[in-house]
C-alpha cells in the first residue's frame, strides 16, 4: 500500500536542519492568491498532529490561516461566509460599509495575528478627531469585535484587540416626544391627506418607519369586525436600489396588536382611498397587497415619508422633529396614562423590558411624582391627622 498523501492531504519531509515540516494548501480568502500554511517540529508525529488538526479544520468550513494572513483577508472572508447568510440584508450592508470605507482602508493590511489594542484605540481616535460621530465610530469598533470574536472561536487568534478597547462615551440623546395635545394636532393636519392612516398607526401604535412601509392587508384581521388585529411580519427595507422584505427585528418585533377604533376608521378610509387609486389606473397598478403605497402602488421611499412629515409639521405649526420620535411619542403617552411597562414593551416589540425601561428613563420622574400624589390620596387623611395630633 503506497504511503504517499493524496491531493488535498499535505505534506510532510525533513528538512535540512533536521526539522520536519509539514504543509497544507489554504482555499482562497477574499480573492487572494491560493497559499501553503506550514508547520514545524522536532519530530514528524508533531507536525503531522499540527497538520491533522488543520485539515479538520479546512474540511469543517473554517479559515485556516497562516502568519501572513491580513485583516483585510480576513473581514473579507467572516463577512461572505459568515454574516450575510446569518443576519438581515441591511445589517450586512452596514456590516459590508463600515468594512470597506473604514476599517480595511485604516487597518486591513495588518496581519490578524498582529492587530493590537493600540491599533485599534489609535484607529478610534483618529476617526474621532476626523469629525466622525462617536455613534459612528461605535459601530467600526462593534463590527471589529464582532469579526474578531468569530477569529477568536476558531483559533486564529488568542485575544480580541477591538473588545480590549473602550468605545467612545456617548451622549446620551434626549427622546423627542408629543404632548397629547401635539399629537391630536399632527393627526388633525394629516386629516384628509393620503397618508392620514399611517401616522395614525404610528402614533396609535409605535409602529417603526419599516414596519409600517411594509406593512400588508393580509396582516390585517377582522377590519370591519369585533376584534380587529395588527400582525407585524415584515419590514421593507431598501437594500440599494432595490426594495427588499425582510423578517422583523428581533423574534419579539413579531407580534399582533388590537387596533383602536381611531385606526380601524382611519384604515377604512385608507382602504377606499386606495381602491380608488386602484381603480383609475387599471393593469399600470403594482397589486403587492401593501396598505401605504405610492399612487401607482409602488412602496414608498423612506426619504419620501421623511419629507411628507416636515411638510405635515409645518402645517400643523409644530417644532421639527423625526419620524421615528411618533414611535417615541406612543409610548410616552401611554405611559403618562398608567400603562404598565410591560404592555408598552410588547406593544413596541422591545427585546426585554431593560430596554423599555432605558429608553424611557426620563420619563421616571413624573411617575415617581405621580407614585407619591397617590400614596396621599390613598393615606392621605391618616397622614393628616398624625400631622394635626403632633
Amino acid at each position: 500500500m503506497s504511503k504517499k498523501r493524496g491531493s488535498g492531504e499535505g505534506s510532510i519531509y525533513q528538512r535540512s536542519d533536521t526539522r520536519w515540516c509539514a504543509t497544507i494548501s489554504l482555499p482562497r480568502v477574499g480573492g487572494q492568491r491560493r497559499t501553503r500554511k506550514s508547520f514545524y517540529g522536532l519530530t514528524r508525529k508533531e507536525v503531522a498532529d499540527q497538520l491533522t488538526k488543520a485539515l479538520r479544520e479546512r474540511d469543517q468550513g473554517l479559515p485556516v490561516t497562516n502568519d501572513r494572513q491580513t485583516l483585510e483577508q480576513f473581514l473579507t472572508y467572516w463577512l461572505e461566509h459568515h454574516v450575510r447568510p446569518s443576519v438581515r440584508p441591511r445589517t450586512f450592508e452596514s456590516y459590508s460599509l463600515l468594512s470597506r470605507v473604514h476599517l480595511i482602508p485604516d487597518l486591513g493590511r495588518i496581519p490578524l495575528q498582529q492587530l493590537t489594542p493600540q491599533h485599534v484605540q489609535a484607529f478610534l481616535a483618529s476617526k474621532l478627531k476626523s469629525g466622525r460621530a462617536p455613534q459612528t465610530v461605535r459601530h467600526m469598533r462593534t463590527v471589529l469585535r464582532r469579526a474578531l470574536n468569530a477569529a477568536m472561536k476558531w483559533n486564529l487568534i488568542g485575544r480580541n484587540s477591538a473588545a480590549l478597547v473602550d468605545p467612545p462615551r456617548l451622549e446620551r440623546r434626549r427622546t423627542t416626544t408629543l404632548s397629547a395635545e401635539q399629537a391630536r394636532r399632527v393627526l388633525e393636519a394629516a386629516d384628509g391627506e393620503r397618508l392620514a392612516a399611517l401616522y395614525t398607526l404610528a402614533l396609535s401604535l409605535g409602529m417603526r418607519e419599516g414596519e409600517v412601509l411594509g406593512l400588508r392587508w393580509s396582516d390585517i384581521r377582522e377590519l370591519e369586525g369585533g376584534s380587529p388585529t395588527l400582525t407585524i411580519s415584515q419590514t421593507l427595507q431598501r437594500i440599494g436600489r432595490e426594495f427588499q422584505f425582510a423578517e422583523p427585528k428581533t423574534d419579539r418585533s413579531r407580534r399582533t396588536l388590537a387596533l383602536p377604533k381611531s385606526v380601524v376608521k382611519a384604515l377604512l378610509a385608507h382602504r377606499r382611498r386606495q381602491a380608488a387609486e386602484r381603480l383609475a389606473l387599471g393593469p399600470a397598478w403594482n397589486d403587492l397587497d401593501l396598505v401605504f403605497t405610492t399612487p401607482d402602488g409602488l412602496p414608498i421611499e423612506r426619504k419620501s415619508l421623511h419629507r411628507n412629515f416636515k411638510h405635515l409639521l409645518a402645517k400643523a405649526g409644530m417644532p421639527d422633529c423625526r419620524f421615528h420620535d411618533l414611535r417615541h411619542s406612543a409610548a410616552s403617552l401611554l405611559i403618562a396614562e398608567g400603562v404598565p411597562l410591560r404592555t408598552i414593551m410588547e406593544l413596541l416589540g422591545h427585546s426585554s423590558i431593560s430596554v423599555t425601561a432605558d429608553i424611557y428613563s426620563h420619563i421616571a420622574p413624573a411617575m415617581m411624582r405621580d407614585a407619591a400624589d397617590k400614596m396621599d390620596s390613598i393615606l392621605g387623611g391618616e397622614a393628616e391627622a398624625n400631622l394635626a395630633g403632633s
